[in-house]
């Protein structure tokens, strides 16, 4: 069992219950108290399985050859431990979504900086109510009326109202 029991992988459940959202505290509390229940038994159990005394059973057993015949297709028993396919693909999935984060956080960062580049331009603007209708043109061009194109009011196609 110990063997066994190195192969599972710890649960961090600190940084598990920081992610846990409050409306789902006590589901939380219930899957790490029955985890807890569940790895405790597993520890209490023997690494190995107690023997059979075959002795006991061939002298309480009339019928001869029975107990050696089960001796001996219990010998043959191997239970086929399960094997992993699962780990390959949920690293391969981490692996990409890592990439994906990190392609999104610099994507982010190039958004931020040009946030605050356009950010500083109102901060520096002049205030609206100081503005003339020419300046507010400049600053915002597609405020300005195209009374060439449409010169009945208001200036703009009737889609764009």
């Amino acid at each position: 069992m110990a063997s066994r029991r190195m192969a599972v992988k710890a649960i961090d459940w600190v940084a598990f219950a920081e992610r846990v959202p409050p409306n789902q505290r006590t589901m939380f509390n219930n899957l790490k108290t029955r985890s807890d229940a569940i790895a405790a038994r597993l520890q209490s159990l023997p690494e190995k399985p107690p023997a059979i005394d075959w002795d006991f059973y061939r002298k309480s057993i009339a019928k001869p050859g029975m107990v050696d015949e089960f001796e001996k297709k219990f010998g043959a028993v191997t239970v086929p431990e399960p094997i992993d396919t699962q780990t390959a693909k949920i690293d391969a999935q981490e692996q990409e979504a890592s990439k994906n984060a990190a392609a999104y956080v610099e994507a982010s960062k190039i958004r931020v900086a040009d946030y605050e580049k356009e950010l500083e331009k109102y901060k520096n603007m002049i205030p609206f109510d100081q503005m003339t209708v020419k300046e507010l043109n400049e600053a915002f061009p597609e405020t300005k009326l195209d009374k060439e194109k449409y010169p009945y009011w208001p200036h703009k196609p009737a889609a764009e109202l």
